[in-house]
């Protein structure tokens, strides 16, 4: 089940910098609704996708999921929160080179166990079919940037979560596998009720959202 995402008088400000790199007033997407951002590089969307994620706090403002303001929480319990809550699609994927594509999708598992059981690795597996990868037991250090990005998506919905938030997700894919994901992408906020949150240039996949905003000059307009 989604979650409401209601973010309120939101500024963030680089330590030693006058001027902010963006603030606004009011964001809101309701519970299984889907929200596009674009905008110029440098105009800070990687910097909002962290905080409406809880991996960074604004210098003013709220952030709230229902009814958890990420910005009240200590980091350890916003990591916690993120946790059970987020699936998160980072641009630079943070995958862990040394294990297979299986294992990288199966990390989060050992946050909350010793090992993952048959239904889980048979999930993750079934999560890389889907995304196009047929080589699960490969390093991801011999794996395509492309490899890679499905890779990182495929982790990101293992748990099923509520909400997934998505930083350039097809962007170092080549066409037939960027309406792949955004397929997935699109079928999970219209099917299983998914908040989804997605900051991309693709202008392809951000058309087949709910609506879109532009972050430029400093607003979010």
């Amino acid at each position: 089940m989604g979650k409401t995402l209601h973010a309120q008088d939101v500024l963030w400000r680089f330590p030693g910098q006058q001027r902010a790199l963006f603030g606004f007033a009011d964001l809101a997407v309701p519970a299984g609704g889907s929200l596009g951002i674009r905008g110029p590089s440098g105009a800070g969307k990687t910097t909002l996708f962290h905080c409406l994620t809880g991996i960074a706090v604004p210098g003013s403002g709220r952030i709230r999921w229902d009814d958890t303001d990420l910005c009240a929480l200590r980091a350890d319990e916003r990591d916690a929160w993120r946790h059970r809550n987020l699936g998160l699609i980072f641009q630079d994927f943070h995958l862990v080179d040394g294990l297979s594509a299986l294992d990288n999708v199966l990390l989060p598992v050992h946050f909350d166990r010793w090992r993952p059981d048959g239904t889980m690795r048979q999930r993750a597996a079934g999560l890389l079919d889907a995304t196009g990868i047929d080589c699960p037991k490969r390093d991801v250090a011999l794996l395509s940037r492309g490899e890679r990005q499905r890779v990182a998506f495929a982790r990101a919905l293992l748990f099923e979560p509520g909400v997934v938030i998505a930083d350039e997700p097809t962007a170092s894919l080549d066409p037939d596998h960027r309406a792949r994901i955004g397929d997935l992408l699109v079928d999970l906020a219209r099917t299983r009720g998914t908040t989804l949150i997605v900051v991309s240039h693709d202008h392809e996949l951000l058309d087949r959202l709910d609506r879109c905003m532009t972050l430029e000059d400093g607003t979010l307009q």
